[in-house]
């Protein structure tokens, strides 16, 4: 009755997958750490280059604690980078600067993916934190019901990682696009930067991975005790 099959031939899978992308996002970003830029711009400044290629000058850019930390906050409209990006002129800093800059034109350019993913942001923590208990629960007692606005809820949470796939890939081509054109990084650094930001894309695409196994695993049990 508690063997649950499903969970070690889909959930653990996905689950060291996503632990593997994770790892390989803080390899990247270790080696790129301590490559700098020739030319010597700060991740702050790299920051603010792509907001003037967007001609954005309500954003201002702050330094935030924590590693990987860095984001862009839409409702006081600051770019929030880490310790370890806002004053260092590392190959991985710039890169990140450039992305969460990218974030912000998505905005100011009301961006429909990014729309619609923060459209459904609240119903997804909600379904975040209920839609796994209240399937879970409903599959042991047997209350179909249950099982069902369970998978509902937590359907929601897959729906916005995927929402969040389109959005993190554009605010990175966005990136690489401005540090190519107003020439941040040579050709050679922008490989590095790349791959900085192919890593982080990685986490994202485990993350649905996760999320998607999760579901089959419930869809698969719930039939199962039917």
């Amino acid at each position: 009755m508690f063997y649950d099959y499903y969970y070690f031939v889909l959930v653990l899978p996905a689950f060291v997958v996503a632990l593997i992308a994770q790892a390989y996002l803080k390899s990247v970003y270790r080696k790129m750490s301590t490559v700098f830029s020739v030319r010597g711009i700060t991740g702050a400044q790299a920051a603010h280059r792509v907001l003037q290629y967007y001609g954005i000058n309500n954003v201002t850019v702050e330094p935030v604690a924590g590693t990987l930390s860095d984001h862009f906050d839409p409702r006081s409209n600051v770019i929030r980078l880490s310790q370890g990006v806002y004053s260092s002129n590392s190959i991985a800093a710039i890169g990140i600067a450039c992305h969460e800059a990218g974030h912000a034109a998505q905005h100011n350019e009301k961006y429909v993916p990014i729309r619609l993913r923060n459209a459904i942001l609240p119903v997804t923590n909600i379904g975040s934190a209920l839609g796994l208990p209240l399937a879970i629960i409903g599959i042991f007692i047997n209350f179909f019901p249950l099982v069902v606005i369970g998978l509902i809820l937590y359907s929601l949470v897959a729906v916005f990682q995927l929402a969040t796939l389109p959005v993190e890939f554009n605010a990175s081509r966005r990136a690489v696009k401005v540090i190519d054109e107003v020439d941040l990084l040579s050709k050679e650094e922008q490989i590095g930067a790349k791959k900085v930001l192919t890593a982080a894309a990685l986490t994202y695409v485990a993350a649905l991975v996760v999320s998607i196994a999760n579901l089959l695993r419930l869809i698969l049990r719930s039939n199962r005790r039917r």
